[in-house]
């Protein structure tokens, strides 16, 4: 790229660096960006640069396949039931030790090596999020579903000049673990943080009309076109649960939720800072 190309960048993100400045947004970071280590470190550079414009940045994470990983190495099988890990006492010690250890820490480092200051966090820090026993049909085990959010250790965080990187285990009210959707978590984070955007990294473009075509991306959504896109079966499958989290950030108060593409590099600095956009925005 010639200068007077970055140039036009740099003057394109200008309204929206000042737009988001002193605004906090929350990333829900996972899936294929968070297996290829060059897009990793893609992801944590932008969240860097976010932090040093003056952006209050929570990143919420997953960690599904590194479970899946430590589960196999102590020979224990993995098991789903309707797209949510089924998660025994071994299971949650697991979880706990996979998620608020080795991937919440190794996110750490990663931004403090691309230049950010950030600190690590779980849901059971501070009483963060705290969770009942998901009711559902088939017995889950330790799937929780949260009850409360304590925001407070966060803002602590941010005012301190901290990126709070989230693993979503939460307590019980009776000294339970509670392995908890990151999408769902991240929703409730950015409402009880009156977040201006919710950002879901996923493994696909944003919402198509034809889930064999990527070129039919739905770049805007009103949450009140939800239910005739569920019936028309636009949204359907995997899809749901992740919309549903945006329309329940976006009803709780969230500005905006975005669903964008995790594979993409620099996706999360495409979508905030030039004037196409990328993914499915809901408003």
């Amino acid at each position: 790229m010639d200068n007077s190309k970055r140039a036009k960048v740099l003057i394109q993100a200008m309204p929206y660096i000042r737009k988001y400045t002193g605004q906090t947004i929350v990333v829900k970071y996972g899936g294929n960006a968070m297996l290829n280590e060059e897009l990793k470190s893609a992801v944590m550079s932008d969240i860097v640069l976010m932090q040093l414009v003056g952006i209050n940045v929570v990143l919420v994470h997953g960690g599904g396949p590194e479970i899946n990983d430590m589960l196999k190495k102590t020979g224990k099988k993995s098991e789903f039931k309707n797209g949510l890990r089924v998660t025994d006492k071994e299971t949650i010690d697991i979880v706990q030790q996979v998620l608020a250890g080795k991937v919440n820490k190794s996110l750490v480092q990663l931004l403090s090596q691309s230049g950010g200051r950030a600190i690590g966090l779980c849901g059971l820090d501070g009483k963060m999020l705290m969770a009942k026993k998901l009711a559902s049909a088939d017995d889950l085990g330790f799937v929780g579903e949260i009850d409360h959010v304590n925001p407070l250790i966060i803002m602590d965080s941010i005012k301190n000049g901290y990126i709070p990187v989230i693993s979503t285990i939460a307590g019980g009210y009776e000294g339970e673990v509670y392995n908890i959707n990151a999408d769902l978590a991240a929703a409730q984070i950015a409402a009880k943080l009156n977040a201006k955007k919710l950002i879901l990294m996923t493994d696909i473009r944003g919402l198509l009309k034809d889930v064999n075509d990527e070129d039919s991306l739905i770049s805007v959504v009103n949450v009140s076109e939800v239910p005739q896109l569920k019936k028309e079966g636009v949204i359907s499958g995997g899809m749901i649960p992740k919309i549903d989290c945006c329309v329940e950030a976006v009803r709780s108060g969230v500005n905006r939720a975005h669903i964008i593409d995790g594979r993409l590099e620099h996706s999360i600095l495409l979508e905030l800072f030039s004037d196409e956009g990328i993914g499915t925005m809901f408003y």
